[in-house]
């Protein structure tokens, strides 16, 4: 038990460090990118053929039977359309994600850097989130959890959270690191939608 506290009073610490140095934030950002490119790598393997059934058009059917008879007969396969919800806040998936949805984005984007573990970064998504929902569709805010997506950490130079980029077609235009008021928020806002 003594061992065990002396284990976790030194992961905390380290832990601390790297939070405070942004030389080892980069670092640790770094490796758990280099972690995840492994790990994705061999998940995403593709399996051997045969060990997993195809999905067949018969499972898209549906029964269809007619008013004065009792037989059920498949109908012909129905067509999915899908289409992108209309909200003004999402969360990034992953780098060509971001691409589509940010830097390809005709609608200027307020990129929301975050972490989980991160208090700041709970009271600056509330508060970041309704201000733009404000808005109206002018402007759309994208959430980045760090741990997640360290190479776009890493790519946009984030070396703090909370970290909120304003991008206009595809460039950075303005950016802060903190917590902000709604008067603050607004106005940066303001300044992006021109």
């Amino acid at each position: 038990m003594h061992v065990r506290h002396l284990v976790l009073s030194s992961s905390f610490f380290s832990l601390s460090l790297i939070l405070h140095s942004p030389l080892l934030q980069k670092a640790y950002m770094a490796q758990r990118l280099l972690l995840r490119r492994f790990l994705t790598s061999i998940i995403s393997r593709k399996p051997p053929r045969g060990r997993w059934a195809p999905l067949t058009s018969r499972a898209l059917q549906t029964p269809q039977c007619s008013p004065g008879d009792l037989t059920v007969k498949p109908s012909q396969a129905r067509s999915l359309y899908t289409t992108r919800a209309c909200t003004t806040t999402f969360n990034i998936q992953d780098g060509p994600d971001f691409q589509d949805r940010v830097v390809n984005s005709e609608t200027p984007v307020v990129v929301d850097f975050h972490a989980q573990w991160c208090g700041p970064c709970k009271i600056l998504g509330p508060r970041l989130e309704k201000v733009v929902a404000k808005q109206h569709g002018k402007v759309v805010m994208a959430k980045v959890d760090i741990d997640d997506h360290t190479d776009l950490a890493i790519e946009y130079e984030v070396s703090a959270v909370p970290t909120v980029l304003a991008i206009k077609n595809g460039d950075v235009v303005d950016k802060f690191v903190g917590v902000k008021d709604e008067d603050q928020l607004e106005a940066f806002l303001k300044k992006l939608i021109g």
